[in-house]
């Protein structure tokens, strides 16, 4: 059995677009997963916000203000304390150019944002099956975006 079906995962989404937000807390609902879900407007909100809640997965929107998504990747992975958070890139952004900044820097995933919620359900499945108490897990780079296409 999963682990995130005995314990709730406490997820820390750093999204600064209020429309995306409350997508991405209806997918989670609708979830078989428990879920804790807590939010970072900005960058510096998401520093504040990792000690304080010391999440089991970041999911982090690369345009955001004060500190963009690029910025706080670095941050967070310059930073070993956060060495066993697993960070998702949540991100409308589908160059190339981002996905392989964001793989370089230590994502452990790429997800770009669907269009539908059943879509986006999909995804978060995916990344819910993962056990990441268990291993921190950084996929080859054929798996590392996953696209609702």
């Amino acid at each position: 059995m999963n682990v995130y079906n005995q314990y709730p995962t406490n997820v820390l989404i750093a999204e600064d677009d209020d429309e995306d937000y409350l997508i991405f807390s209806l997918a989670v609902e609708e979830l078989s997963f428990k879920v804790i879900l807590s939010r970072a407007e900005n960058g510096d909100i998401l520093f504040k916000l990792l000690d304080e809640n010391n999440p089991d997965i970041v999911f982090l929107d690369l345009l955001m203000p004060c500190k963009d998504g690029r910025q706080c990747l670095r941050e967070i992975r310059a930073n070993r304390k956060y060495d066993s958070i697993p960070i998702i890139v949540y991100s409308s952004l589908t160059d190339l150019q981002n996905i392989e900044f964001c793989y370089r820097e230590g994502s452990n995933m790429y997800a770009i944002k669907p269009h539908t919620l059943t879509e986006l359900k999909v995804i978060l499945e995916k990344i819910f099956t993962i056990d990441w108490k268990k291993v921190l897990y950084f996929p080859p780079r054929s798996m590392f975006v996953l696209n609702p296409q």
